[in-house]
């Protein structure tokens, strides 16, 4: 029986390997190299499905008999994209704005094998309604987390779950940055299982 096919994940980022690593299949990682700047009138959604799909075709490109997953988060709030914070005081200004309101992450993932042309994609939102912040608690929060590699500075699977009032997702793993649900769903499509048994 053929070797299963190698799974590359185009990511850099250490949440989406942790992600991936849950479940227990043997992957690598490579960085995709694709420019995230987003395009005139271009939604926070569509930015986020348009970059996890340049994502993974750019890693396929170079590994076209490897599954590739591609995945992109954008976060939105009142239509416009929050992006990661980079430094404290831009972090600040996006929790004060953020305080009080309903935030939207548009968590997109794609798997493509160029070999023989598989590529799927979706989109998982999940809604994120965050307390009224104090300046002390945001302080505090940036303090013990500095989530400034974070969309909107929100780091919800640590301390940044005290910061919220309601989650409202299909899939938890999304806020993360991968959608694991749609995710598994896709690799079963493309032909890795990983509930099967091994060969």
């Amino acid at each position: 029986m053929d070797a299963p096919p190698r799974l590359i994940l185009a990511s850099t980022s250490r949440y989406r390997r942790e992600l991936l690593q849950r479940l227990r299949l043997p992957f690598a990682t490579v960085a995709p190299a694709v420019d995230e700047a987003a395009r005139a009138g271009e939604t926070p959604a569509a930015l986020a499905q348009r970059l996890a799909l340049a994502k993974a075709h750019a890693v396929a490109a170079r590994e076209p008999q490897a599954i590739v997953i591609g995945s992109d988060q954008v976060a939105e709030l009142d239509g416009a994209a929050l992006g990661k914070p980079g430094t404290h005081a831009r972090a600040v200004q996006q929790l004060r704005t953020m305080s009080g309101r309903a935030v939207r992450f548009h968590t997109a993932v794609a798997v493509v094998r160029a070999s023989n042309g598989f590529a799927q994609q979706a989109l998982v939102t999940v809604t994120v309604r965050f307390r009224r912040l104090s300046d002390r608690e945001i302080e505090r929060y940036l303090l013990l987390e500095q989530p400034y590699d974070c969309a909107g500075s929100a780091k919800c699977e640590t301390l940044g779950i005290a910061l919220a009032e309601a989650i409202e997702s299909d899939d938890p793993t999304a806020l993360v940055g991968l959608p694991l649900i749609r995710t598994s769903a896709m690799l079963r499509e493309a032909g890795l299982d990983p509930l099967a048994e091994a060969t």
